[in-house]
């Protein structure tokens, strides 16, 4: 029986581009500890070197606002600083939940490159190997050199995308209750022929790491989403991240409701089934879980330090900016190497410096999360590596 029929019984581009993707309302106070007036809180530690804290509270300042709903902010290494601010639904005008679940977007590929690595840790999967040796029958003859797991990684496999429910906010929205396999997605996008030979040109794109989702449920007879729980949510006590249940559309737990524009007026968008995104971006989480995995990953307690290494290096490809899911950039002198997830009405970024000594998560529910993210993360995470 197919690991993914098993598990879920029903199953029917740059940091910059990436860490890309607007502003908020009402004043943020940093007291340690302290919670501030109305919908917007913050706590701090003080430290010499530690982050941009006034530039902090003020992107916070005003939520909500047109674009903004509620945001969610942890900053750790030297010096840390929390702050929420806005809503947890527009309708009622209750605050937003600092513990809010959320869901993750394209931040589950990090997940996914580091079970990839496990494997491989594990001697499981060679990652020069052609993915065909773990996918037999994969590609169709049109593909003469087939992709390796690592063109997967980063992003250089050449493969095309795959079928999709929508291209536009709009076309998706009509489409959000409906389920695209990614058995459908992957089948779809090899039928197309290859774009580009395997490692000549770096496109970030969904297949790569839907195919290594397969990948994953072939190597080890399991479905992805529980290789995902006993091999990383369980062990870093991730108590509040998981995946939904095939096709379920709904956020469980505590959560901020999400919007965004639809024909001209503000909609919520929370329920939506995003299967068809799976172990591309169908992850959903908390601040809290994705700092603690962040960190874990850059202790080298997730993949071990030589494959870590491997992880955090960018192929030797003309524009290429990615290593495996998480992207190099440059901010004021400074290496920084994060991961966006952007879903209508959600915007997730985990960066870090390479020595921990800065990391950022936030969580922004923000009807700009699709469009080009970059003034959000100028916003909410760039603040947090300003010194």
């Amino acid at each position: 029986m197919n690991p993914r029929t098993r598990a879920r019984t029903v199953v029917t581009s740059a940091l910059l581009a990436s860490l890309a993707l607007g502003p908020l309302a009402g004043a943020a106070a940093a007291h340690p500890g302290a919670a501030a007036p109305a919908a917007v809180s913050a706590g701090s530690t003080p430290a010499v070197d530690g982050p941009d804290t006034a530039a902090l509270e003020k992107a916070l300042a005003g939520i909500p606002d047109g674009d903004v709903s509620a945001a969610l902010v942890r900053v750790g290494g030297k010096g840390s600083w929390t702050g929420t601010a806005g809503v947890r639904s527009l309708r009622t005008g209750a605050p937003a939940l600092e513990n809010a679940r959320f869901r993750a977007g394209s931040t589950t590929k990090t997940v996914t490159a580091a079970l990839v690595l496990q494997l491989v840790a594990e001697g499981r999967v060679d990652l020069d190997a052609p993915v065909t040796r773990y996918l037999p029958g994969l590609l169709p003859a049109s593909f003469t050199e087939p992709p390796t797991v690592r063109h997967l990684l980063t992003y250089t496999s050449g493969l095309q995308p795959g079928a999709n429910l929508g291209a536009t906010t709009e076309e998706m929205y009509e489409n959000r209750f409906r389920t695209l396999t990614p058995e459908r997605v992957v089948a779809t996008a090899v039928a197309k022929g290859p774009a580009f030979t395997p490692g000549k040109r770096q496109v970030y794109q969904n297949i790569d790491y839907t195919v290594l989702g397969l990948l994953i449920e072939k190597v080890t007879r399991d479905s992805y989403e529980h290789q995902a729980d006993v091999r990383i949510f369980r062990p870093l006590e991730m108590r509040h991240t998981d995946f939904p249940a095939g096709p379920d559309p709904r956020v469980h737990g505590p959560h901020n409701r999400a919007y965004t524009d639809i024909g001209g007026r503000t909609t919520d968008v929370t329920e939506w089934n995003m299967s068809d995104r799976w172990a591309a971006g169908n992850m959903i989480s908390t601040t809290a879980d994705l700092e603690r995995f962040l960190v874990a990953v850059f202790e080298g307690r997730v993949v071990p330090q030589p494959l870590l290494d491997q992880m955090l290096t960018v192929p030797d490809i003309t524009g290429a900016t990615y290593g495996m899911a998480w992207q190099r950039f440059v901010h004021n002198g400074t290496e920084i190497w994060g991961k966006t997830g952007s879903r209508p009405g959600y915007h997730t970024v985990l960066a870090a410096t390479r020595d921990l000594s800065r990391t950022v998560v936030h969580s922004v529910n923000a009807k700009t999360a699709r469009e080009d993210g970059f003034p959000l993360v100028a916003r909410f995470a760039l603040p947090a590596f300003n010194r």
